[in-house]
């Protein structure tokens, strides 16, 4: 019989990562949770040099019922989406599209120039630019005795 040397540590850090990663993935849920009448957009992110876009599956929506939001570094975006149904036919047998209510705060850095966020809305995508502050607005400071 051969001997098989453990290495506990090893495997008890590997299992605490995935107990990490199982309740990360489980809170990441929850804030996806929606009330009956409310739904969350799904909204894709990404950054370069000089701008982070943010683009949200808004389907079905109109412009005017959008509201987007800036301020204290959170970009917020919410609406209603309004229902389509017939009132007159009694029984749906499938309701799967989203409707109600909707609000989704994204948290961006402080480098981004609120005043220069551009927005666009166009076949049921909205797309909003938070353009980044350049790094030549920064200045070194002199400091002076006293």
């Amino acid at each position: 019989m051969s001997v098989v040397k453990r290495q506990s540590l090893r495997d008890l850090l590997f299992l605490q990562d995935r107990m990490n990663r199982l309740f990360e993935n489980s809170m990441r849920d929850m804030n996806t949770i929606s009330e009956p009448g409310e739904w969350i957009p799904h909204v894709d992110i990404y950054e370069d040099d000089s701008a982070i876009t943010l683009k949200a599956e808004l389907p079905g929506m109109r412009r005017e019922d959008i509201m987007l939001d800036a301020g204290q570094g959170t970009l917020t975006i919410s609406g209603r989406k309004q229902v389509e149904h017939a009132e007159h036919i009694e029984c749906y047998h499938i309701i799967e599209r989203q409707y109600g209510s909707f609000k989704r705060s994204i948290t961006f850095s402080d480098n981004v120039e609120i005043e220069n966020i551009e927005a666009r809305f166009e076949n049921g995508v909205l797309e909003v630019v938070l353009p980044k502050i350049s790094q030549e607005s920064a200045r070194q400071i002199k400091i002076i005795s006293g």
